[in-house]
């Protein structure tokens, strides 16, 4: 009996023992396209491809997606997004980051396409690194999304769509809070090709500018605007840019923008840093409004002579803002 109790007891602690041993995690999985998927999109969409797996795009043209997993999508050499789903507004789409895709990152790639990577949901914790970008509409929009970090991506040539013309954009329509996003050591250069988007470039109305980097709320056609748009850093981009088409549209380096522009309304724009970006290949600079931004923003040690926000470089300090 002593035997019996003491074999059970022995078998009691070797099942404990095992399961206190700490299960080992599933290993993220490298995925191929075209190899082991003929797409992208079917990469995504396949079940066998979970959250923190990575997708290697292959050299050539290659179609984007509308992304729905946290996954890390990097080109190869040769690597290009030259279409994708379209976009409500007829313009191709590189990627669109869908819920569920938060965490995700987008690296090594060159975009061909108009609305190159932006999203349609709140999506946090982005990385856009080392990508290209050549004639976009909007090369990067953040849209209610917070804690991006987008760096050493080079955009070259932008063009417009009675809108757009845009390389990096944060912003909010919808009354959320975009914070903590980190835009650094990009290069933006060439023209902006005003009507560029359309086969008559004669549809384009103007009366905006096109912007190397912006930080947006947009209340316009009674939207709900942003709820605050603060902590976010703009450093130590080169943003070198002309249009070819000034008069019905211009380039500006960087803008901040509450389209209210009521330098009487309680800032939604504020507590962000702009500095140590180089600003003096394009004409407009720093471009505010209302102009009262500049009092709510840290905008510093930028080098340029400040065109365009109609604040005088002396405010800034020697050699620049």
């Amino acid at each position: 009996m002593k035997t019996r109790m003491l074999n059970a007891f022995l078998a009691l602690l070797l099942v404990l023992s095992f399961s206190l041993i700490p299960a080992t995690p599933a290993r993220a999985a490298t995925i191929n396209v075209p190899g082991d998927y003929p797409t992208i999109q079917a990469a995504i969409n396949s079940p066998s491809v979970v959250n923190g797996d990575t997708i290697l795009v292959g050299p050539g043209p290659q179609a984007g997606a509308l992304v729905t997993k946290r996954l890390e999508i990097k080109g190869l050499d040769g690597a290009v997004i030259n279409s994708g789903p379209l976009h409500g507004s007829g313009q191709t789409q590189g990627f669109r980051l869908l819920a569920g895709s938060g965490g995700t990152t987008i690296s090594h790639l060159t975009f061909k396409t108009d609305l190159s990577i932006m999203n349609g949901a709140a999506v946090n914790n982005v990385t856009i690194e080392h990508n290209t970008f050549l004639g976009s509409v909007q090369a990067i929009s953040n849209w209610r999304g917070s804690a991006w970090t987008i760096r050493h991506n080079n955009i070259v040539d932008l063009k417009t769509r009675n809108g757009g013309g845009i390389g990096v954009l944060l912003g909010d329509y919808t009354g959320k809070t975009v914070e903590t996003n980190v835009v650094s050591h990009n290069k933006i250069s060439g023209t902006l090709y005003v009507g560029g988007w359309y086969s008559d470039p004669g549809k384009e109305k103007g009366g905006y500018n096109g912007s190397g980097i912006v930080l947006y709320a947009d209340f316009r056609w009674g939207s709900a605007g942003a709820k605050e748009i603060k902590n976010n850093r703009v450093v130590q981009n080169h943003i070198s840019m002309v249009s070819n088409n000034a008069t019905l549209v211009d380039v500006v380096a960087i803008e901040l923008t509450d389209t209210r522009d009521d330098p009487a309304a309680t800032p939604v724009v504020f507590g962000n840093a702009i500095g140590f970006n180089d600003l003096r290949g394009t004409a407009n600079q720093i471009d505010l409004t209302p102009g009262n931004l500049g009092d709510n923003n840290n905008i510093s040690r930028n080098l340029g002579d400040n065109r365009g926000h109609g604040l005088p470089p002396s405010l800034f300090g020697p050699g620049g803002n």
